[in-house]
């Protein structure tokens, strides 16, 4: 009997060790640190509100402020298109991000005072060349099927186009200027088709935009391209455009020469922009930014409007 008091607590110990083998162990997410904050309370102390969040980063933007943080080991916070300084640790949880609470007074300092929100202009085509005025034709390139350029923060070329060219075509017709966009919406545009536009109407003067990309991050700034046996007309609109974005805050990369087949097809002058690189993450950020957006458009307007 002593025998088996002494082995007793030793096969209880197996026998409980044997029942939990027949049932996984319970589990329990890791709880955040008190030093972080998820981003959903990091934009409600900001007055911002999370409008989009991915693997790789999250947005918070109100009216007048945009706020990209990345998520991945050494990523950057940019305010407005500027880069505040690196993110730090990121916890995810499930769906919920956390980062430091270091980041609310680092944001908090670049951000500008809230405006309220206005509604972007809708804009309708016109079918064919109204009576009186110059007729400019704006061509936001790709659109539908072709989603142009794919951006260093995810987002597709095609849509920054066509917002771009919008927020252009606005500024020019509160001059007087007869617009005609070549697309107002996301509709794929066959290529031989947008000169054509401007040639049914005989067009002043007919502006394509375009964001680049390239392979390297490094690359950045805008380009204006006319075609290699170009009129004085679109050089002299060419060299206003390039002059007048110069202004804005982007790096030139001059006024050069392209085949383009929208350059070379339209009879009249024609310009072709690339407004920045959507592979650098600076612009990324600066070229989906409704401010930088409305500087941009405002350089080129004020352009087209000289150059008429």
């Amino acid at each position: 009997m002593p025998r088996i008091n002494r082995w007793l607590p030793a096969l209880l110990l197996l026998l409980m060790a044997l029942s939990g083998c027949q049932t996984a162990p319970k589990t329990t997410a890791p709880s955040a640190p008190s030093y972080m904050i998820s981003v959903d309370h990091l934009a409600a102390r900001l007055g911002l509100h999370v409008s989009f969040t991915n693997g790789r980063y999250v947005e918070l933007t109100n009216s007048a402020n945009r706020v990209v943080i990345f998520t991945h080991p050494g990523g950057s916070v940019y305010v407005n298109g500027e880069n505040i300084g690196q993110t730090g640790t990121v916890i995810m949880e499930g769906s919920t991000v956390y980062v430091s609470q270091l980041l609310l007074p680092r944001i908090r300092a670049s951000l500008k005072t809230a405006a309220p929100i206005t509604p972007s202009p809708r804009y309708t085509p016109s079918p064919s060349r109204p009576s009186g005025g110059q007729t400019v034709v704006i061509d936001p390139g790709h659109g539908g099927k072709d989603p142009g350029a794919i951006s260093y923060l995810g987002y597709y070329e095609k849509e920054v186009n066509l917002k771009l060219a919008q927020k252009i075509a606005w500024l020019l017709k509160k001059q007087g200027v007869n617009v005609i966009m070549t697309r107002n919406n996301d509709t794929f545009i066959e290529l031989n088709e947008r000169p054509e536009i401007a040639n049914r109407v005989n067009a002043d003067l007919f502006v394509s935009i375009h964001h680049n990309s390239n392979r390297s991050r490094s690359h950045h700034g805008y380009t204006v391209y006319i075609a290699p046996n170009a009129s004085e007309a679109s050089r002299r609109a060419g060299r206003l455009i390039e002059r007048y974005l110069a202004q804005t805050g982007l790096s030139s990369n001059g006024l050069r020469t392209n085949d383009y087949r929208v350059l070379v097809r339209t009879n009249g002058p024609a310009v072709l922009i690339e407004c920045g690189y959507l592979s650098n993450p600076s612009e990324a950020a600066n070229l989906y930014d409704g401010n930088f957006q409305n500087r941009l458009a405002a350089a080129i307007a004020q352009a087209i409007l000289e150059a008429l």
